[in-house]
């Protein structure tokens, strides 16, 4: 923890602010989400074709609209774009509080998932052009230790307010992201990146975007990694309930699961960026970080055939793949992470930012959507036909596919920006990009 305070302090108090935004979005998101469909289908007694309809329109609402979010950041400014999404959800985590029919829940499903599409682009776009080139790695990975945090707070606080009842716990989380919005709109300065004279026409801008091809095929290979790390709430959670049950024990191995990835984040995500910092390259690092999440699904393989275990000793056993399964996870994502996102900034040419992520979370999204519908699809038809272990192989050699295919990527020189100097700044005596921020200096320690 000192290592994370001394970074923290490190940093100037905008990029401290915005780390404390993403631990509070993140606490106040998990401490309601997991327990939504509960309430749904319990308390209110929807039916199930009615729960996947307010849950999926919340995931479209966000994923599709992340591209127009980043492009509203990049015209508008960051702060107006974080601050009109934390507002969003206050409202629509109130809202579900007292929402009872369908078309409200809908409505308010939508408002929430819509809000993290306006302000997710829009933070990291801003922790990017504040932390400056030098110290953007860095800052990328304190912000997914603040991150995952926040993911592994937000269920226990959430559990307890829920045993009061749900609209407690929606009535503490909006007024979280209540309180977040004010103090966004004090202490929150508005970034000088952000292009107020003489922005292109929306279709110029969103051209920029996609003839970017080295960002595009970047996009392509990183969505392999999205579906991997997306299978702690997939394939783990469906594998541990499988071997142990859905009883007491079922719940505790879950539970478990979540709690290893939170703690490699917490405890090793400083450390491990900065061995990877002094090993390797940024392009070695990504293709490093994919091939570790490959070999995160062979352990499982030892136990993908077994029955159910009876308790006790055979139980911890019968997990224990699976727990080293979302540690290498974890891990994984601690090595890929700060560079992944390093990368995007970097093949933006610090040019729309904003919009870049908001085009490469729509690619990802799209692509963990339809891969966790072909594991599941898998999990289901391999057992059955007497091949459990197929889905755990198939998992490994799309790490393996992802790993190749950004080794080629780093080998041909398209993971690094073409359209800026060395230095990250536009050449001497060169106007700046709209949309670029200057690279800041490394602020004292």
């Amino acid at each position: 923890m000192k290592r994370t305070w001394s970074q923290y302090r490190s940093f100037d108090t905008t990029v401290r602010l915005l780390l404390v935004n993403q631990l509070t979005i993140n606490l106040g998101f998990y401490m309601l989400m997991p327990y939504l469909a509960a309430h749904l289908s319990g308390s209110l007694a929807l039916a199930t074709w009615a729960v996947g309809l307010v849950l999926g329109v919340r995931n479209l609402s966000q994923q599709g609209m992340f591209l127009v979010g980043g492009v509203l950041a990049d015209r508008l400014g960051y702060k107006p774009l974080i601050i009109a999404g934390c507002t969003l959800r206050t409202v629509g985590f109130a809202a579900l509080a007292f929402a009872e029919s369908l078309p409200a829940l809908i409505a308010a499903s939508a408002a929430t998932g819509l809000a993290g599409a306006l302000f997710n682009p829009a933070v990291r776009a801003y922790l990017a052009a504040e932390a400056g080139e030098e110290r953007r790695v860095d800052a990328f990975a304190l912000f997914n230790v603040f991150y995952q945090s926040g993911i592994l707070l937000g269920p226990l606080v959430g559990l307890a307010l829920t045993s009061v009842s749900f609209p407690t716990t929606c009535a503490v989380a909006s007024a979280l992201f209540a309180g977040l919005t004010l103090l966004q709109l004090r202490r929150l300065p508005e970034n000088a990146a952000t292009p107020r004279d003489d922005r292109p026409a929306l279709r110029e801008q969103a051209a920029t975007v996609l003839r970017n091809r080295p960002f595009r095929l970047f996009a392509l290979a990183m969505t392999g990694s999205y579906v991997l790390s997306f299978q702690v709430y997939l394939a783990l959670p469906l594998e541990t309930e499988r071997l142990t049950g859905d009883g007491a024990l079922g719940i505790t191995a879950t539970s478990a699961l979540f709690v290893v990835s939170g703690l490699v984040a917490l405890v090793g995500q400083l450390r491990i960026t900065a061995w990877c910092t002094r090993t390797w390259t940024p392009a070695r690092c990504l293709t490093a970080g994919t091939a570790i999440m490959g070999a995160a699904f062979l352990p499982p393989l030892l136990t993908a055939g077994s029955p159910r275990a009876q308790g006790g000793w055979s139980a911890a056993l019968a997990v224990t793949p699976l727990l080293l399964c979302a540690g290498l996870l974890a891990v994984a994502t601690a090595v890929l992470y700060p560079f992944e996102m390093d990368t995007v900034v970097s093949l933006a040419g610090g040019r729309w930012v904003a919009t870049h992520y908001g085009l490469y979370n729509t690619v990802c999204g799209v692509g963990i959507t339809l891969g966790n519908l072909a594991v599941g699809a898998l999990l289901d038809t391999t057992r059955n036909a007497g091949f459990p272990a197929l889905p755990w192989l198939v998992l490994a050699l799309v790490g393996g596919g992802c790993a190749a295919a950004l080794a080629a990527l780093g080998r041909t020189g398209r993971l690094t920006a073409r359209s800026s100097s060395p230095t990250g700044r536009p050449p001497d005596g060169a106007a700046p990009l709209p949309g670029t921020a200057p690279s800041a200096a490394p602020p004292a320690a």
